[in-house]
């Protein structure tokens, strides 16, 4: 569906990636364009000239910083790569408060804590290369600005684990820095997030963030490292750190597909394979897990999700760099705190590099996605999740999740109704039209007869009812209330999940609800045309719609046959989807009178991507789609009540 115009040049096309110098390879393609964006004293790193809520020389910093996840492990298992002089040089220039390049003092809540961690991580693996050839006033400045942090205010999240990880650091290089009181009440603080069944919270009591945070991004990731690296000092925590791994690995092979790619869900999706970090710090901490997650499984679902990334033309520049975005460069769907530098944190990717080749992690044969985890569904009750992969796609169901703080484009990230590994999700781009809305899997309203619009973004009374459904509450404005049920495939029609909504409002009302965005080009590049049933384009006829082309089918149809309910295919605006820049999203419209009585809304959705390489869906698509969703006797009782 694409095409790279730097194929030629690219220096990891045909990179199987099957071993560790493969790997190790991949790395240093990463790696090396980065030095013509270096500084002349090596301790920052420009990568563009786009802006954060934090300062320039941040920044840079996180530019420097994050590369280092995967040079550190490249280095502590018996590894080189050229430039590792340009960052022992940038650790003495930035630390040295008289230099130019220096990276400031921390302050309360700084972004500079954030790029502790890859730094103490690197001290903790990779001393011998990274911090001996310091001289002794640059160790001295280095330990003073690492430990700078310490008395400083943290935010109550994650964050807390970057400031172990420096204080982790200090202990391995035996600085005076090291505070050991501070480091034990971060971690005793860090287990109150925990809530069982493997799962943490992005903070305390009240935050209901389950997303790659609580896994790959920070806190599952951090506790199987800091397992491996304090096992002789903290023995206890450790084991229970494995123990919280060992379980929450059984959920979250749920999120991945089987040609690697894990559901988009969230926020920082730009931090691309990271999402898949979490199965290399299983391999570093030496933690075995239960079947059917043998080392060759966990091997295979590490590397394909890295393959994947190998070959999206979109995440990097002509000259090697990471572009801001997901598959293609796109400011739409960054945060505040997203810099140039920010993609590196996939570089956590990496650290499977520190095993030796006779880890049984590297000497395993490589596994495919367990056959026995294929064609099923899941109800996971700490994310409030419900995975499916029943008809050979792989998405998730989804209520009762909220972002604890402003985040931009949140409402998209965290409370849509649904959210897949090979569609994505899209992210407005506007407000003022269902184009720039972009409301893929959503339910918008509008009350000024569609001049603006409303998704749910903070969900209420959201549950797991039966391991059936979810259901939940959302209240967009005062007197209108929004119930919604979401129902996972069933074994006879694989290939729909169904989405019943009860509505009461006190005001006239506009609704328009969307099923999955796809690819929305012709083979020959155009925009998809109107097109008899069974061809690449969009069909509409009444009370739905539906979208063909090369990356499989998106339909959704009206099962309550609501007078006035029609489908449109609508072509939503450029760079709002993160898989694909230019998208069809199949669409539900309707207008409600205001009035104390119930409306339902009974929608069922249709999705099948296509396999691999194939262009256009898998044959018999059509024979399921014409095949409908039979309603659940409970939730039909209701609506009939």
């Amino acid at each position: 569906m694409t095409t790279d115009p730097f194929a030629a040049v690219r220096p990891f096309n045909g990179n199987p990636l099957e071993t560790k110098s493969e790997l190790a390879s991949f790395l240093r393609n990463i790696l090396d364009p980065l030095a013509g964006h270096t500084s002349p004293g090596g301790a920052r790193i420009h990568l563009g000239h786009t802006a954060t809520h934090y300062d320039e020389a941040a920044a840079q910093l996180e530019g420097f910083s994050r590369p280092i996840w995967g040079l550190a492990s490249l280095l502590a298992g018996g590894g080189y790569h050229e430039g590792v002089k340009r960052w022992v040089n940038g650790f003495a220039s930035g630390t040295n408060p008289q230099h130019e390049e220096f990276w400031g003092d921390m302050r309360s809540k700084d972004q500079r804590m954030v790029e502790c961690s890859a730094i103490g991580f690197a001290l903790s693996v990779a001393r011998e290369k990274l911090w001996d050839p310091l001289d002794d006033a640059s160790k001295k400045n280095f330990e003073d600005w690492l430990g700078g942090m310490n008395d400083k205010e943290m935010p109550n999240t994650n964050w807390l684990w970057f400031r172990v990880f420096a204080n982790l650091g200090l202990s391995k290089v035996g600085s005076k820095r090291f505070d050991a009181k501070r480091m034990k009440a971060d971690l005793d603080h860090l287990d109150t997030f925990y809530i069982g069944e493997g799962w943490s919270r992005d903070g305390p009591e009240g935050i209901v963030q389950l997303d790659y945070y609580s896994s790959s991004f920070a806190i599952q990731y951090a506790q199987l490292v800091y397992s491996k690296l304090a096992q002789a000092e903290d023995p206890e925590r450790c084991e229970e750190y494995r123990n919280r791994a060992r379980r929450f690995a059984q959920d979250f092979v749920h999120y991945f597909d089987s040609e690697g790619r894990p559901i988009p869900f969230g926020r920082s999706m730009i931090y691309r394979f990271a999402m898949s970090s979490f199965w290399g710090a299983v391999a570093f901490a030496d933690l075995e897990l239960p079947a059917p997650l043998t080392w060759g499984v966990i091997k295979g679902l590490q590397l394909r999700n890295i393959r994947y990334w190998m070959k999206q033309p979109g995440a990097y520049y002509s000259d090697g760099t990471l572009t801001i975005g997901f598959n293609y460069p796109n400011l739409n769907m960054t945060e505040a705190y997203n810099s140039p530098g920010s993609p590196y944190w996939c570089c956590k990717s990496f650290i499977a590099l520190a095993l030796p080749e006779s880890h049984p992690f590297w000497a395993a044969k490589e596994e495919p996605y367990p056959a026995s985890l294929l064609g099923t569904t899941v109800s996971l009750y700490n994310p409030l999740h419900i995975v499916t992969n029943l008809g050979g796609h792989t998405f998730l169901l989804s209520s009762g999740q909220q972002c604890s703080y402003p985040v931009k484009q949140s409402a998209a990230k965290y409370g849509k109704l649904a959210y897949s590994s090979a569609f994505g999700y899209s992210v407005p781009v506007g407000n003022l039209t269902l184009e720039e809305l972009a409301a893929d899997n959503t339910l918008a309203l509008s009350e000024d007869e569609g001049e603006t619009w409303k998704c749910r973004r903070e969900t209420k009374e959201a549950r797991i009812e039966n391991g059936k459904w979810l259901r939940s509450m959302w209240y967009p404005w005062k007197g209108v209330e929004v119930e919604t049920w979401l129902v996972p495939p069933a074994l006879d029609a694989p290939l729909w999940h169904l989405r019943v909504h009860r509505i009461k409002t006190g005001r006239p009302l506009t609704s328009a609800e969307g099923g999955f965005a796809i690819y929305g080009q012709r083979e020959d590049g155009r925009a998809l045309d109107p097109v008899p049933e069974g061809k690449f384009g969009t069909y509409e006829e009444g009370g739905e719609a539906r979208a063909t082309s090369q990356a499989g089918v998106s339909g959704i149809v009206d099962l309550g046959k609501t007078e006035g309910r029609n489908g449109k295919a609508i072509r939503t605006d450029a760079n709002s989807n993160l898989v694909v820049a230019r998208a069809v999203l199949p669409t539900l419209l309707a207008e409600h009178k205001a009035g104390n009585q119930n409306i339902w809304l009974v929608t069922a959705v249709f999705a099948i991507p296509n396999e691999g390489d194939a262009v256009g869906p898998p044959r018999g698509w059509e024979a399921e789609w014409r095949k409908r969703p039979s309603i659940p006797a409970e939730i039909e009782q209701l609506i009939r009540a």
